[in-house]
């Protein structure tokens, strides 16, 4: 196999009370690549549609997640990078993840699968951090593994994958506008009191339960940030408003996805997470701010091959 065509999907970053370390991966919404072989060694993006992107290998988050991959193999081949960006760079829906993720993946595909997808997991951090300024793998990780994934350390890297719940859907709100992740972590306190911690801690633990054991009411008790949203929450317009519309029509819980704009919220059905997505449309409306809004359910492969 000398080329492969890939589907990079969007996904959830923090979940509320999991920063840096949750994530969940989406259907439906994502990217698509086309990976190939060349005989020119190294790596090259040679195209890039539906976003201005640098296309210098070094500068890009594909490239920069290739070169990672590539880095201690003895190969006298390169690969050749296009991609196809349908998720939009600051949307917080994981778009630069998504890019990077989708390199080590279809790399790694035509060189028989030497890595695992754990294992691939480190080199998409690499990339990851041309966009946000550090490496994290709170995206990376679903992108690549599906499901919901945690993230219980880095040194060494450690990610546990979660399988979610059946019932289980995901409502994302996309405003056009862009909040940087750099800028969002900006905002951050790097101290926190002691008794945000103990409430986040106790969250969070009650969230991997409650995903563990389909106890959508526990999930949804769980889903609650009482550390990172109070300080970001004023960089989204509306976000109060949208989250209060989803919580009154039914949805377990919502928030910021990843470093905003866009707001998410988990829903038990898909009627219900329907009725939630109308009610959270209908209060960003009078913003003025155009958004699209998404529906799915929790994508339990992560980044696939598409078959022609």
């Amino acid at each position: 196999m000398n080329e492969i065509k890939i589907f990079c999907p969007a996904t959830i970053a923090n979940l509320n009370c999991g920063f840096d370390v949750m994530g969940t991966c989406l259907e439906g919404i994502g990217d698509e690549m086309i990976v190939r072989k060349s005989a020119e060694k190294g790596i090259r993006i040679t195209k890039i549609k539906g976003a201005d992107l640098p296309t210098e290998t070094e500068k890009n988050v594909a490239g920069v997640a290739a070169l990672a991959i590539i880095k201690n193999m003895e190969i006298d081949f390169g690969f050749e990078i296009e991609i196809h960006k349908k998720i939009k760079a600051g949307s917080g829906i994981g778009s630069s993840s998504a890019s990077a993720a989708g390199a080590v993946f279809g790399i790694n595909e035509l060189l028989d699968k030497p890595f695992s997808k754990h294992e691939l997991v480190d080199f998409a951090m690499k990339g990851e951090a041309i966009a946000s300024g550090c490496e994290h793998a709170d995206n990376v990780a679903p992108c690549l593994l599906g499901g919901f994934t945690l993230v219980r350390g880095y040194n060494p890297l450690d990610v546990i994958r979660i399988e979610s719940p059946s019932e289980l859907y995901a409502v994302v709100l996309h405003p056009h506008i862009e909040v940087k992740t750099a800028d969002a972590r900006a905002v951050l306190q790097p101290v926190i009191p002691l008794k945000d911690a103990i409430t986040q801690t106790g969250n969070l633990g009650g969230l991997i339960a409650g995903l563990y054991t389909s106890d959508y009411d526990l999930i949804g008790r769980s889903l609650k940030d009482v550390i990172i949203e109070p300080l970001r929450k004023h960089l989204i317009p509306n976000f109060a408003e949208v989250k209060n519309a989803a919580m009154l029509n039914g949805a377990l819980g919502s928030g910021i996805s990843g470093a905003g704009p866009s707001i998410f919220a988990l829903c038990k059905g898909q009627d219900k997470a329907e009725k939630v997505a109308y009610a959270m449309s209908e209060s960003y409306q009078n913003t003025g701010i155009a958004f699209d809004m998404h529906i799915s359910r929790i994508n339990p492969n992560g980044v696939s091959i598409i078959m022609n």
